[in-house]
């Protein structure tokens, strides 16, 4: 049996959630002992850039963390020790607490973000991200495996600590089975391919410069008004929806002021936001070529796969690895070529060749298939079904 632990939140951080489906994909008991700390990775990352606000963050944490001690002990009279702990996504300290409730038993940390890489990624700067790169040791220490969604971060933590790059293992981020189920019905081979409406794109996360929403909004100043113009005389337009929050919104709010075709959504509920993807055509996804940016394969990238979208992202060594042959990749930071290629997907046989290539790349973000390693993993350690 395997319990997964901690103040995750699911519904906001779908990976630990593609894990545990996975594991119990392959045939493991799998308990969750969670009490939801109630803060975005945004808030978490604010907290720790601005030390004043950290005691309301520890309030919260020790109020989670009395009632996850009284949930291990019930836990414990009721079925006993688990054969391995997963700390959910988020854990840089729920960590510490499973590595002394727990003893001996592995500890599987899910280290999705490293926390100086993130701050350091949103403009913070000198002792800050010492100290949250110090977190990031304290974390990796206190887990027995530390899983990582990608080789470049499997090597940021060889970098970080050198001694604890044999603990790491790459687990891809994958998507949770709601975002297969949202998926439409494949059109039977003589649906028309083009019902004169407009080419649908949508966005989704935070305005961050790891996603590249600035390159985007450059990209769509273009696009739109070119789409706009073509379908004022009998050729398809774009429609572009833009859902989230964050630093750079401001910013793309103004340079997208007035252009056709846009849709904003500050927030969208979890549970509807696999629908709203797969009603659209296209799910962009980042375009930075921030260092970060260049290390990662976000979840969304997963999740438009899922949802039976084509997913336009940049051409980055780790997307173009595990997916390339599925996605529509243009260069990272090229706002030109990204409105190119929308532009060019607007065209029927376009559109169809590029869903035919999604298409079989979908199973590749299921949960049992992105926990593989994981599962031989834990088989190795004797940890089996």
């Amino acid at each position: 049996m395997i319990l997964a632990f901690g103040t995750y939140d699911a519904a906001r951080h779908p990976r630990v959630g593609v894990l545990v489906a996975g594991l119990r994909a392959h045939g493991y008991t799998v308990h969750e002992l969670d009490r939801p700390l109630g803060l975005s990775t945004a808030a978490r990352v604010r907290m720790l850039r601005q030390p004043w606000r950290l005691p309301g963050l520890l309030v919260r944490l020790l109020r989670c963390w009395a009632l996850l001690v009284g949930d291990v002990l019930r836990h414990r009279r009721a079925h006993g020790r688990p054969d391995a702990v997963l700390v959910g996504y988020l854990g840089h300290f729920d960590v510490v607490l499973a590595r002394l409730l727990f003893g001996r038993t592995p500890v599987l940390l899910d280290h999705l973000v490293f926390a100086g890489d993130t701050a350091a990624d949103r403009g913070a700067r000198g002792a800050r991200v010492t100290l949250l790169r110090g977190l990031d040791r304290v974390a990796t220490s206190c887990a027995d495996v530390v899983l990582l969604d990608t080789p470049e971060h499997l090597r940021m933590l060889g970098q970080l600590v050198p001694a604890r790059a044999a603990r790491g293992l790459v687990v891809p981020v994958g998507a949770p089975e709601p975002w297969f189920e949202a998926a439409p019905a494949p059109a039977g081979p003589s649906a028309p391919d083009d019902d004169g409406r407009p080419l649908r794109a949508v966005f989704f996360g935070l305005f961050t410069p790891l996603q590249g929403t600035d390159v985007l909004a450059d990209a769509l100043a273009v696009a739109l008004p070119r789409a706009a113009d073509d379908a004022a005389h009998g050729g398809r337009g774009l429609e572009v929806t833009l859902v989230g929050s964050g630093q750079d919104l401001p910013a793309v709010r103004d340079r997208l002021r007035g252009a056709p075709g846009v849709t904003w959504h500050d927030w969208v509920a979890p549970a509807d936001l696999p629908a709203l993807v797969a009603a659209h055509d296209v799910c962009l996804g980042i375009f930075s070529a921030t260092p970060k940016g260049l290390r990662v394969v976000p979840n969304k990238v997963f999740q438009g796969l899922a949802a039976g979208g084509v997913v336009v992202t940049s051409d980055t060594e780790p997307q173009r690895r595990l997916l390339g042959g599925h996605l529509e990749l243009v260069p990272p930071a090229d706002p030109a070529a990204l409105a190119d290629r929308l532009l060019a997907l607007r065209d029927p046989a376009a559109l169809a060749a590029a869903r035919a290539r999604a298409a079989t790349g979908r199973d590749l973000a299921r949960p049992a298939a992105v926990v593989a390693p994981l599962v031989r993993l834990l088989a190795a350690r004797g940890v089996r079904p």
